[in-house]
């Protein structure tokens, strides 16, 4: 089967997806910017400052089947019938994840797209995360919620004093403390940043990576068992950003934009107090969880940037058709010919080589797919970068100006070889990975 292959419906469902995106999405990114620079300094962290047109693409999107796409799975019933709200959380359809990955890349080509269909970062990792490990209370209370698109979340694992890309290094720390009566309470401290939405007015949860900390006397015999481990303290817990220990310190900037209302920030955590029902999936478990959370979202993230870079590809070659240089179109010039073929080839490999990965997490899982989800983290922001590069070259001037998406897309490109860990780190990965290989084959010659 052809790695580029739907069923009908999902083939008629992507032909309307590709229409909402042209006629709605891309044209709304202009009313969408427009709007959000009406407002300065911290007033574009406000409700206000939220785009109006984003709800009206959502309602859209909503009625034309685009919504939750991204779920692997029927919802449990729980969910189905505690859901009160207009809105059909459940998905038109179900897709493998080479399936929707075709659809992501659709949904790239335009920056409001995702979030208009309920399928964009972070917030489709935490509802895989709540789906797959929450409790039926944190289901109802947290993913139900952002399932109907009535909140957002945040994903807070980034600290700012420690190389974050080894979890061993986190310094965010969850205190066990046991009461007299046997009661479990937690004490959060720490600080993060790059939290991406976490001052988005919309956001109202955040998912914490921190690491287990039994110092308090009521836990010694823990204490005891952790000081022989070596890995295993990770932990995820859930808290709602109305608690008065969270603070959003500052707006962070990327290349100098801000990414407001959405954005990205640093966080301090003082003092929560929290209780076992915090805690997704147990103690020590927040390394298993986030690797469950990364396999599906990376096919996303790579799709995603593939659709961004043809998109700036077809603007590409329609320049070269429409300026001159000494006396000859754009095109006619070898070296930009040359930038054609190139970039063809870079969107073409890269676009395969994330199918193929999505293809071998449905067969396989994402264990049995380590290899290639390293390959596509590290190949295709590279391949991807280099097609938008070429394009701002092509553009001169006009490539690096915001009258034209290029250049933030080749921010955002960029900035991709560093989020969900950086390159280096998925290339050690992969080189562990065939050695083990290659020493599997040489031993079966012996």
């Amino acid at each position: 089967m052809s790695l580029h292959a739907l069923s009908p419906t999902a083939s008629a469902l992507k032909t309307k997806l590709e229409s909402f995106v042209n006629t709605r999405c891309i044209p709304a990114e202009k009313i969408y910017d427009e709007h959000i620079s009406k407002f300065a300094g911290g007033d574009r962290w406000t409700t206000p400052a939220v785009p109006p047109i984003i709800e009206e693409l959502k309602k859209e999107a909503q009625q034309l089947g685009f919504w939750n796409l991204f779920l692997p799975h029927p919802l449990p019933n729980h969910l189905v019938s505690s859901n009160n709200n207009s809105i059909k959380i459940s998905p038109s359809i179900y897709l493998s994840n080479r399936e929707y990955g075709i659809l992501c890349e659709v949904m790239g080509r335009s920056s409001l797209a995702p979030e208009a269909c309920n399928c964009s970062a972070p917030d489709t990792g935490n509802m895989e995360v709540l789906l797959k490990h929450g409790t039926t209370e944190q289901q109802a209370q947290y993913l139900l919620p952002l399932l109907q698109g009535n909140i957002r979340s945040t994903f807070l694992m980034t600290e700012p004093d420690v190389a974050s890309s080894d979890a061993r290094n986190l310094e965010t720390k969850l205190t066990k403390i046991v009461g007299s009566d046997g009661g479990i309470r937690y004490v959060l401290n720490g600080k993060k940043w790059w939290s991406t939405g976490a001052m988005d007015p919309r956001c109202k949860v955040a998912l914490v990576v921190c690491k287990m900390d039994y110092s308090h006397p009521s836990c010694a015999a823990e204490q005891r068992n952790a000081k022989q481990q070596q890995r295993g303290h990770q932990t995820i817990v859930i808290v709602p950003m109305s608690h008065p220990g969270i603070k959003c310190v500052r707006a962070l900037t990327v290349f100098g934009s801000d990414d407001a209302p959405h954005g990205h920030a640093e966080v301090s955590l003082n003092n929560i107090d929290l209780d076992e029902t915090a805690v997704i999936l147990g103690e020590g478990r927040g390394f298993e969880i986030a690797q469950s959370r990364l396999g599906p979202g990376r096919i996303h993230h790579c799709m995603r940037a593939i659709g961004l870079a043809a998109r700036c590809y077809e603007l590409m070659l329609e320049r070269t058709m429409q300026r001159q240089t000494f006396g000859k179109f754009l095109h006619e010039h070898g070296s930009c010919r040359e930038m054609i073929a190139d970039s063809r080839s870079d969107l073409e490999a890269a676009r395969l080589l994330t199918l193929a990965c999505a293809d071998d997490i449905d067969q396989l899982g994402a264990k049995g797919a380590r290899d290639k989800i390293a390959m596509i983290k590290v190949a295709v922001p590279e391949y991807t970068s280099r097609v938008v590069d070429r394009a701002v070259q092509i553009f001169g001037g006009a490539g690096v100006s915001s009258d034209f998406p290029l250049a933030r897309a080749l921010v955002g490109l960029r900035t991709l070889r560093i989020a969900d860990g950086p390159d280096a780190v998925h290339k050690v990965t992969l080189a562990k990975l065939e050695l083990r290989k290659a020493k599997k084959r040489m031993q079966s010659k012996i």
